[in-house]
């Protein structure tokens, strides 16, 4: 089944204030997320961690991936994640080889111009038959804000969902690599993620 047939919801101009409230009306009860780094994805973590709609106790957190830093480096998604929502009453899991990731009641991404999701980056062929849930590998090139190994969910893990939730940024590059992923049109890794996704009936919704 082509991406492109996949239950996508595009959502236009959505800015921090609306991706916290779609999140706010999805996390009720309790369960296990995953969320992305970089700059999308920490300012509305921070706004949800006070909002009283939120039970952050029944609710564990993993990072999509991360840098193979010390947890108080500028670099770590996990150290960020963790100063946010441990405070909240969250349970912030740290990502390590061995780790056995839950079954995730949202998948929420982001995605890099070159089609990477997590620090599945192109030159890491990542696979959606992949045996391991968990790896740690070396992007390449190395992103120059932070050449760092990583670790990193493979697609099975993140796919193991009740949702999956993309947001984009407001980038018009990765909108139309994205776009183009949808409809089939490139093997990178969100394609190969959306193309699965479709196949197994999971929603997506992107804020684009």
């Amino acid at each position: 089944m082509l991406a492109g047939m996949a239950d996508i919801t595009m959502i236009e101009g959505g800015d921090h204030a609306a991706i916290a409230g779609w999140l706010l009306a999805r996390l009720g009860g309790s369960g296990a997320i995953t969320v992305p780094g970089g700059s999308t994805p920490f300012p509305i973590l921070a706004a949800l961690a006070g909002q009283v709609g939120i039970d952050w106790t029944g609710w564990a957190v993993w990072p999509n991936d991360d840098r193979i830093v010390p947890e108080d480096h500028e670099a770590s998604n996990t150290g960020k994640i963790r100063a946010l929502l441990e405070p909240a009453g969250a349970q912030v899991v740290a990502l390590t080889e061995d780790a056995a990731p839950p079954h995730f009641a949202l998948t929420w991404l982001g995605m890099g111009p070159d089609g990477h999701i997590a620090s599945l980056f192109p030159n890491t062929d990542p696979q959606v038959d992949d045996r391991q849930a968990v790896r740690r590998l070396t992007p390449d090139p190395l992103p120059a804000h932070a050449p760092f190994d990583r670790i990193t969910l493979t697609i099975p893990a993140l796919l193991a969902t009740d949702a999956i939730l993309f947001t984009l940024g407001g980038a018009a590059d990765k909108r139309s690599v994205f776009e183009a992923a949808m409809r089939g049109e490139n093997d990178l890794p969100v394609a190969r993620l959306l193309a699965a996704a479709a196949a197994r009936g999971i929603p997506v919704t992107v804020f684009a």
